[in-house]
């Protein structure tokens, strides 16, 4: 969604960097074009005047430090800035009332506030919480029906609305209903409008007052940009919205709406919509997000990511079988099906430090999602024999390979040197290769991307994001000790 200002602030970085020293003048021409870059990313234009002199307060004056360049002085100084634009710090829910507490999600039609339901729900599941979804929308045509279906796709209770009822009638049966599955968060679908209209506040206002909701969350679509902004003061001056939920965020939006809410509004975006995947809603982190526009990667998502798809004993299995070099064509395959559960791969090298820009050379090539197709095609064509021993795989067994995967030859030879290739390469890593483990697994992972050794090398965690990421794995132990019990 970012790559267009990422570009635009990358080159005034770059020309930044050929500057002795950091003076006034060069600051003043770094951020005008900024200034440009924000403006074409559809920033309100107030938010830009004040977040323009939010960085020139932090660089006037400022005595450059001897380890950075006039261009890393001032791609500080505006991280910092942007960290701050987007929210500060991280705005999670507040749910801390008695059961059920309810989440309202409110917006205009086709926002995506049915799917980022189910979205919402599937993710409080995974922090231990037992969610029931409630279809307030009586108006439009199978909205209760695409709701029911989805939370029967992921196994979860909902209420049986019916369109003779009442919105609030609906959501008050819902949240007594609720208590009976065992459910402590009941999600509200409710209806949208093509526009803001009187009709559709003061149902949703009659709907507050009637199950006084913990959370009421204004579901914006991104690409909109500006009139998301506008529409989420409309409502919360009717509603008092308590946060935002920004959907398609995946898409070729220029990011404005993301940028400029917060300032705004004075309400924070605390999920944000990745993809069309059930998995895909995403907690805001001002901080990592600034890091991604600014080209620094995300490293603690990408770990995240990981170990929410390898469990920590497959993870230790796998350095065994390393360890003994008895890696196979079996694990390979089982890691090229982990990767690509972790989502598209542009997307994931958009989180490695430094890799943003490799979206334009990977244009240029097949893309790595078809090549692992390719990869996978080749190794079901295989027998579980020659799966588990490669060594056996002769000439013929390569010609009867290709034809039952209907590639060449050439790409079953060209996936069985991969193969070695990376098996060796693992093999090293497992024994220490001179750089520190990533969890869960996150090596595998590295050597099926095939990242440059460069771009693995500026992934290393900060201090303060290893405090993080200690501190989210004793968290993810004790809910799972929760869960057990």
């Amino acid at each position: 969604m970012f790559d267009s200002l990422s570009d635009r602030l990358g080159e005034v970085f770059r020309k930044l960097g050929g500057r002795a020293r950091l003076d006034e003048a060069n600051i003043q021409e770094g951020l005008r074009e900024v200034r440009l870059a924000l403006l074409e990313a559809d920033v309100n234009l107030k938010v830009v005047r004040e977040f323009i002199d939010n960085v020139r307060g932090r660089l006037i004056g400022l005595e450059v430090a001897k380890s950075l360049n006039p261009a890393q002085q001032v791609v500080k100084g505006v991280h910092d800035a942007l960290v701050e634009l987007l929210g500060g710090e991280e705005q999670g829910l507040d749910l801390s009332g008695p059961a059920p507490q309810v989440i309202m999600l409110v917006g205009l039609q086709g926002s995506g506030k049915t799917t980022s339901a189910g979205k919402l729900a599937h993710y409080l599941r995974t922090q231990g919480r037992r969610p029931y979804l409630a279809p307030l929308d009586v108006y439009r045509p199978a909205a209760i029906e695409q709701l029911t279906v989805l939370a029967r796709q992921l196994d979860m209770p909902v209420y049986s609305s019916s369109a003779l009822m009442t919105p609030p009638d609906i959501a008050a049966a819902a949240v007594a209903e609720a208590g009976t599955f065992g459910c402590d968060v009941v999600l509200l679908d409710t209806a949208g409008r093509l526009h803001v209209d009187e009709v559709l506040m003061r149902e949703l206002v009659t709907v507050r007052n009637r199950v006084r909701p913990a959370e009421i969350l204004f579901v914006a679509d991104a690409m909109t940009g500006q009139d998301a902004v506008t529409v989420a003061e409309a409502f919360d001056a009717a509603l008092e919205i308590s946060g935002v939920v920004l959907t398609k965020m995946d898409g070729d939006a220029r990011g404005g709406a993301a940028l400029s809410i917060k300032s705004v509004t004075g309400k924070s975006i605390k999920f944000v919509g990745v993809g069309e995947r059930v998995a895909e809603l995403e907690p805001f982190f001002p901080e990592r997000m600034a890091g991604r526009i600014l080209g620094m990667g995300d490293m603690l998502t990408l770990i995240e990511k990981a170990q929410e798809t390898i469990a920590q004993e497959e993870a230790e299995e796998l350095a065994l079988k390393l360890r003994k070099a008895t890696f196979d064509l079996e694990d390979f395959r089982l890691q090229m099906r982990r990767l690509k559960s972790l989502g598209p791969l542009e997307g994931l090298l958009k989180l490695l430090p430094g890799m943003g820009g490799l979206k334009k050379a990977l244009s240029m090539k097949p893309l790595p999602e078809k090549e692992l197709a390719r990869s996978e095609a080749v190794i079901n064509s295989m027998t579980l024999e020659e799966r588990r021993r490669p060594e056996l795989i002769n000439a013929s067994r390569r010609q009867r390979i290709a034809r039952g995967s209907g590639l060449q030859v050439a790409d079953v030879n060209r996936l069985l040197r991969q193969f070695e290739d990376m098996r060796g390469m693992l093999k090293k890593l497992s024994a220490g290769g001179g750089r520190g483990r990533l969890p869960g697994g996150l090596d595998a992972l590295e050597g099926l991307g095939g990242a440059p050794d460069s771009a693995r090398a500026a992934g290393g965690l900060s201090g303060d994001d290893q405090k993080k990421l200690r501190q989210k794995r004793k968290e993810e132990r004790q809910r799972r000790k929760k869960q057990r019990r």
